[in-house]
């Protein structure tokens, strides 16, 4: 949970620091909400793989991997752990 946990927390960096969006919470639908759109997922993308050291492929752009903070963890975790 505490990996989870601190994923959320850098993601939502991500989102503050780098797409310059605030999320309000990590359930949010990020699509739903008009937070991210086709152009901003691309832009999480690019920033995702440069903070966490993986590869995302056009296998892996299903809308359900990136639809909150919580998911995009959660698919960030099994990537991080498919690398290792």
């Amino acid at each position: 949970m505490t990996e989870l946990r601190s994923l959320h927390e850098r993601i939502a960096r991500i989102f503050s620091e780098q797409i310059r969006v605030e999320v309000p919470s990590v359930d949010t639908d990020l699509f739903e909400t008009s937070i991210l759109d086709s152009l901003g997922l691309v832009d999480l993308v690019v920033w995702l793989e440069q903070e966490f050291d993986v590869r995302v492929t056009v296998e892996d752009l299903e809308i359900d991997n990136f639809r909150s903070i919580a998911s995009i963890a959660e698919f960030t975790a099994k990537k991080i752990k498919l690398a290792a």
